[in-house]
């Protein structure tokens, strides 16, 4: 019964006040007494305890709720050839690199995402003072910053909750950027009237189009959703789809023919659809990802006249509007060509158009920005999906504010003007370039063509894979271009997703790569693609 409540002779609580006691007499604290198996070393397992506890492992092991049998059939269809098998081998490959294992090269390129910044674009000043005096207000009072910005700062701390970037917004995003966004879409379209209240900003482009998707697809067998994609196409709408358990329905585009979209494709492919599903969505990414082409007027207003015609909700996907770089061609919005083609067809084809902090000249893929505008929808169905988006709270107030930025950037005559024109049209005039050049050294290789690089970031050459090579990679399970970027990528470090992950025509044969890579790297780069394909080629000739 000695001490006090919660003193326990021997125990915890009695050792630390020994240790307090030694302490203040400046004596060192004695060590505490570890159990004899402790002090001597491991404790010793007989081969009886260890094939137990082998056996208990293996018990609970085979209990698990959660299998690769019990699991969602949905997500498990899922694929995302940008972060798929060959991303991941080359992570285990840096991780060789590390440790000093030799290879034949010294670092992996990572050419499979369009990650900008990643590949060492600069990010655009005004954006970044803009988000920093949001995060950190107190810097409103440094004389480090720009009046501009900090007006802008402060506009969006007044539509923050307590002034704060740290708060939930409204579902449908801050109201003040969402006002933004209409002025820029209005300015954009040549005076084409927006509405705050079509607008709903997003986690990314990628989270606008998941949640129209998923508020679109209904029904069961042949009544099921189709939803139309172009092949190829970026692997967010076959995994959105998978995910979905909705019908994929794809049409190709031409490849003859600069990958143009042809209407009489999506006729093609409308029609055959029917037989096993309802097609009731038609996805358009324009400029195209993976195949970088520019949509013509014409070919927009006969995509919205078949749309109408055959009552299909149109998605434009249209992050890369600011990366068109071909002369001649001309960024056209589906919202800014439907309104011009009159009332008949703007009151009523259904359009949900998209827009991202990622892509452009910002390359701002991490702050996850972005916004859809959707029109001539059900008023009923508004308030169904402002419900759909309550439920993940609202988008990163962050990427909110980065968003703001893209569409409300300086204006002739404020400070900021001159270095944010500079630094736009520097990263644009350098992208332009780059496409040229990669479309220029592709096609002199033997066995490879590059379709001009008209706009977007990357390039889809096709390759030529002789039959041995196709042999190789059937014998390893793998399709044909896959173990061709499979190689490359263990050859020299060169990391491209292949076109099996975008989808192509039987028999064709691709890989997508990023233009992002500074000059002087992406001429290394092709060079050693180059070489690649020359061996390879004389390999399995």
């Amino acid at each position: 019964g000695c001490g006090g409540p919660g003193v326990r002779r021997g125990g915890r609580t009695d050792m630390a006040l020994r240790c307090a006691a030694s302490l203040a007499a400046g004596r060192q604290p004695p060590r505490p007494r570890l159990p004899r198996p402790a002090r001597e070393g491991m404790v010793r397992w007989s081969s009886a305890a260890k094939a137990s506890a082998v056996k208990i492992n293996e018990k609970a092991s085979r209990e698990k709720i959660l299998t690769l049998e019990s699991m969602n059939p949905q997500v498990k269809a899922v694929e995302y050839a940008v972060r798929g098998p060959i991303v991941l081998k080359a992570g285990e490959i840096e991780k060789e690199l590390r440790k000093g294992i030799k290879k034949p090269f010294t670092e992996v390129i990572k050419a499979n995402i369009g990650d900008a910044h990643a590949m060492g674009q600069r990010p655009i000043t005004f954006l970044r003072q803009v988000v920093a005096l949001c995060t950190y207000p107190n810097l409103l009072d440094s004389p480090s910053f720009p009046e501009d910005a900090k007006k802008r700062a402060r506009r969006i701390l007044q539509g923050c909750g307590g002034n704060s970037l740290g708060s939930y917004s409204a579902s449908q995003g801050i109201n003040c950027i969402r006002e933004d966004v209409a002025s820029y879409i209005e300015r954009r379209d040549g005076g084409v009237p927006a509405d705050p209240d079509n607008i709903y900003l997003t986690t990314g482009a990628s989270d606008g189009i998941a949640t129209i998707l998923k508020i679109l697809v209904s029904g069961g067998g042949k009544s099921r959703t189709g939803v139309m994609i172009p092949i190829p196409q970026y692997p967010l709408y076959s995994a959105a789809i998978s995910e979905l358990d909705a019908i994929q329905v794809n049409y190709y585009l031409d490849e003859e023919n600069c990958w143009a979209l042809d209407v009489n494709e999506l006729r093609r492919s409308l029609n055959e659809a029917k037989a096993y599903c309802n097609p009731k969505v038609l996805c358009i990414i324009n400029p195209g990802n993976p195949t970088g082409q520019v949509q013509s007027r014409k070919c927009i207003e006969d995509v919205i006249h078949f749309a109408s015609e055959e009552k299909l909700f149109l998605l434009a996907d249209e992050v890369y509007q600011d990366n068109v770089y071909s002369e001649g061609c001309q960024f056209h919005s589906f919202k800014k060509i439907l309104y011009e083609m009159g009332p008949e067809y703007y009151n009523n084809v259904e359009l949900a158009s998209f827009h991202s902090t990622s892509k452009g000249y910002m390359g701002e893929c991490g702050y996850r920005g972005g916004y859809m505008e959707v029109i001539n929808l059900h008023p009923e169905i508004k308030g169904q999906l402002v419900k759909l988006l309550s439920v993940r709270l609202c988008p990163p107030v962050s990427g909110q504010a980065a968003m703001d930025i893209v569409v409300n950037p300086p204006i002739p005559g404020e400070e900021s003007y001159s270095q944010f024109i500079k630094e736009k049209e520097s990263v644009l005039n350098n992208l332009a370039k780059k496409a040229k050049l990669t479309e220029d050294m592709f096609n002199k290789v033997p066995g490879i063509h590059c379709n001009p690089l008209q706009g977007a970031m990357y390039a889809f050459p096709r390759i030529f894979i002789p039959s041995k090579a196709i042999e190789e990679a059937k014998a390893h399970k793998m399709a044909p271009d896959m173990f061709y970027c499979m190689k490359l990528l263990e050859e020299t470090g060169i990391c491209v997703v292949p076109g099996s992950g975008f989808g192509q025509r039987e028999g064709s044969y691709h890989f997508r790569m990023t233009i992002l890579p500074p000059v002087e790297k992406l001429k290394i780069l092709l060079e050693k693609v180059k070489d690649f394909h020359i061996k390879f080629l004389e390999k399995y000739a």
